[in-house]
């Protein structure tokens, strides 16, 4: 009986602890669920419910210095803003805003992206339209929440609205109308985060390419059905471009024929050979086993495609059977 009942509690207790456990693992599951739903959501606008709620709650009379963001020291998370017209974003302003992320140990980050109308004055045309580079920095990873129509000049009154404690951007001056360095007063007061550039990787850079290479791109969306009023191509233009396509249709198919013909050279080789053999000696075969059948068949018609028509001759109707044969002329 004594032995029913140890055992009987033993399952008891090993129940309890499926069940413990269990429980934990919805606990850790959920957890996941909820950091990776985090992570699939695009970064809300500053001026959405979520953001303007947790700006509202943040203590800015507290000022966090560069010292306490670093040691992780700090009552709240640390609130960095990097701004850019993030024109064709590209892997360099993903690792610009991952720098900023990165930062400090709990970093909130507030990204800035310029609108259409000031970049065309003061920078310059853009690829993408202002709502196409907002929505592409929400979908970046690194991204907290995204202020639209971000100012080029940073003022007191901008920094305490947004409650920035840090403005991370790279360490080159960059001239305004009323200073040489547009991130000298920031640099003063310690709220400058330096990041780095990625060397070959700009904006500049995709569009002086896209210019080296403009016949080959304006060939390629041809090929895949846009017009020339799309690409804004002459007519002649146009022509001429499918015409290059054709061309190289044309070398593709070439040589992926060749590349076939190349795989299997020595079986066609040995193929020709044996048919070639096999046509030889089923002529020679026939020809030798009947020649003069064949000779004597072929030999008025031989004699009369060789020989030009004769020429009647002066004096005589006849002609004498022994005088000597005419030269055979071939005809060409």
């Amino acid at each position: 009986m004594l032995d029913l009942h140890e055992s009987a509690t033993q399952n008891l207790i090993m129940s309890r602890k499926r069940t413990r456990s269990r429980s934990e693992d919805n606990v850790t599951t959920n957890h996941v669920q909820n950091l990776t739903n985090a992570f699939c959501t695009a970064a809300p606008f500053s001026e959405d419910p979520e953001p303007t709620k947790i700006r509202d709650e943040c203590d800015y009379s507290v000022k966090i210095t560069l010292e306490m963001a670093k040691s992780g020291n700090v009552p709240r998370p640390v609130r960095v803003y990097a701004d850019g017209a993030f024109d064709l974003f590209h892997q360099g302003h993903a690792k610009v805003l991952m720098q900023a992320k990165q930062a400090f140990p709990n970093v909130y980050l507030i990204v800035g992206v310029s609108n259409d109308k000031m970049l065309h004055e003061l920078k310059g045309r853009t690829v993408m339209t202002e709502d196409e580079r907002y929505n592409a920095v929400r979908h970046c990873r690194y991204v907290d929440e995204v202020l639209r129509d971000a100012p080029w000049e940073y003022t007191d009154e901008f920094l305490e609205k947004n409650k920035i404690d840090f403005v991370a951007h790279d360490d080159i001056p960059y001239e305004s109308e009323n200073t040489d360095d547009t991130y000298g007063e920031l640099k003063k007061r310690g709220m400058f985060l330096a990041t780095e550039r990625t060397e070959g990787v700009s904006t500049s850079d995709i569009v002086a390419r896209i210019v080296r290479d403009y016949d080959i791109y304006v060939r390629r969306n041809l090929a895949r059905g846009y017009s020339a009023k799309d690409l804004n191509v002459g007519y002649i233009k146009e022509k001429t471009l499918k015409l290059q396509n054709k061309m190289d249709e044309l070398k593709d198919r070439g040589k992926n024929l060749i590349d076939t013909i190349g795989e299997r050279t020595d079986d066609i080789i040995m193929k020709w050979k044996d048919e070639s053999r096999e046509v030889i000696d089923s002529f020679l075969e026939y020809f030798f086993k009947r020649p003069m059948r064949i000779w004597k068949e072929s030999k008025g018609k031989f004699l009369r495609a060789l020989t030009p028509p004769g020429t009647p001759c002066s004096g005589t109707d006849d002609e004498d059977d022994s005088s000597p044969p005419r030269k055979l002329r071939r005809v060409f």
